[in-house]
């Protein structure tokens, strides 16, 4: 029982408090006061007074905060003077720069300049011809009509734009300067110059040798056949000439990554470094288990036709339906997801991915058999071609033809627009057969012609030649 009270008693007992310090060592003077610490005792009121003396040293020590004193602070001339000849002028009197050299035993003021004896100049001539633009540089008008007839005289052709190098004399009684010299480039070959000799003005030519052999350009499709032609060195319209090419056989959408391009064009490089390429003489596609593309540019009947080398024959009828806008293919005929509407359905057509704006062509002759508003289509041209032939140009921005007019392969019928059911500016462009719509890659307007037998062996050594170009003998 008293063992029991005990352990009860030990366990209601209230603990007895320590005193203050008990048990520790007196911490040294410090200027750090906890505040919090021990209200009011001395070494508190010691940390408030050292507070308020730092806040009223910060006080006294505050930047002004007034406003900057507007204006440029004075300075002498002469350290002015120095700053404007080593080009530091202050902002507020214009930065000028230079300076005058004051009169001395070695430098004197002259009362006028001495005229130049020659000026060099470099111009370019003007819609208005040679003559006319040399004149506006201050030459004399009889050297100027000489020189021009000179080069007429020639052959040479003085195109808008070009660049010359003049050299004039000193200037005569009427103001005007002679030529002394002209340099001129008339043509991709050519260079002309004229030169003031004891015999008056003669011209001297001075030929531009020029390198015509083709350009090949091969690479790896990637992502994107069109970029990668660009990628590869191909200007946008030897690139849209290759993909025309490759579409009169297959569906240039459907081309893989790894497939590899390879296209020769015909190519001017002359020794002054201009490159000017030509027409596509051969596009190739090697596609991986598949036969590979070898199509040759070909001479049939007056028209160039692509003709497959494996077969020697013609791909592409002279008046075959052409693309209606310059621009790759950014989605095939058949079954495709919807972007707007959000489920799987058919996609009758091919669409263009062309900028907003871009000129929209007739693909082949026919008569515009409506031209308006046509729905999720937007702004839409049909155009019947004969024999249950139509095309169909939609999401159209603008449309220059009306139902009836008669149109060419080529002509310009409107400009791409995102109207309708549209996510973005491009053409749809759709082909119907009586009314049906079908793949335009598989569509011909005519039969292709037939290939002269004797041609074979000619197409075969012009196929050697082109894939011969680019590799060592």
């Amino acid at each position: 029982m008293r063992e029991a009270w005990n352990e009860q008693q030990f366990r209601t007992a209230t603990p007895t408090r320590a005193p203050v310090g008990f048990g520790r060592a007196k911490p040294p003077f410090s200027l750090v006061v906890d505040l919090s610490d021990n209200p009011f005792s001395r070494d508190w009121w010691r940390g408030l007074a050292t507070l308020g003396a730092l806040v009223l040293y910060a006080v006294v020590l505050r930047p002004d905060l007034g406003p900057l004193p507007a204006g440029t602070p004075e300075m002498p001339q002469a350290i002015e003077d120095q700053w404007d000849a080593t080009a530091i002028g202050s902002l507020d009197r214009g930065s000028p720069t230079g300076m005058r050299m004051a009169a001395n035993s070695k430098v004197e003021p002259i009362e006028s300049a001495p005229e130049r004896a020659f000026v060099d100049l470099f111009a370019t001539i003007g819609r208005d011809g040679l003559a006319r633009s040399l004149v506006r540089i201050g030459a004399s008008t009889g050297d100027a009509v000489q020189a021009e007839s000179l080069v007429r005289g020639e052959g040479g052709r003085i195109i808008p734009g070009t660049g010359i190098s003049v050299t004039l004399g000193r200037k005569e009684a009427a103001g005007l300067r002679p030529i002394q010299k002209i340099v001129v480039r008339t043509g991709l070959d050519m260079r002309m110059a004229i030169e003031r000799g004891d015999m008056g003005l003669t011209l001297t030519k001075m030929p531009i040798a020029v390198d015509n052999r083709p350009l090949r350009i091969r690479g790896r499709a990637g992502d994107g056949l069109y970029w990668a032609l660009r990628a590869a060195g191909a200007s946008s319209q030897s690139a849209a000439s290759y993909l025309r090419a490759l579409a009169t056989q297959i569906d240039v959408g459907a081309i893989a990554p790894d497939d590899r391009f390879d296209l020769v064009l015909a190519n001017r490089h002359t020794a002054t470094g201009e490159n000017y390429p030509g027409p596509l003489l051969y596009a190739g596609l090697e596609r991986f288990g598949q036969r590979p593309l070898q199509l040759v540019a070909w001479n049939i009947g007056g028209k160039i036709n692509w003709v497959d080398a494996a077969n020697n024959q013609p791909v592409q009828a002279p008046n075959a339906m052409i693309w209606p806008v310059n621009a790759r293919i950014t989605s095939s005929f058949g079954m495709r997801y919807h972007p707007i509407l959000h489920f799987a359905r058919m996609h009758k057509g091919i669409d263009f991915g062309a900028s907003w704006g871009t000129p929209i062509h007739a693909t082949a002759d026919g008569q515009v058999a409506s031209a308006g508003w046509a729905g999720g289509y937007g702004e839409q041209v049909k155009i019947n071609h004969g024999g249950g032939l139509a095309t169909s140009y939609n999401h159209m921005s603008r449309m220059i033809v009306s139902p009836g007019m008669p149109v060419r392969q080529g002509q310009v019928i409107g400009y791409v627009g995102t109207t309708g059911l549209s996510t973005g500016a491009h053409l749809h462009y759709e082909v119907l057969r009586n009314g049906v719509q079908v793949n335009p890659m598989s569509v011909r307007l005519t039969s292709a012609p037939a290939i002269d037998p004797a041609m074979t062996e000619a197409i075969k050594a012009r196929l050697k030649a082109l894939l011969g170009v680019g590799t060592k003998a």
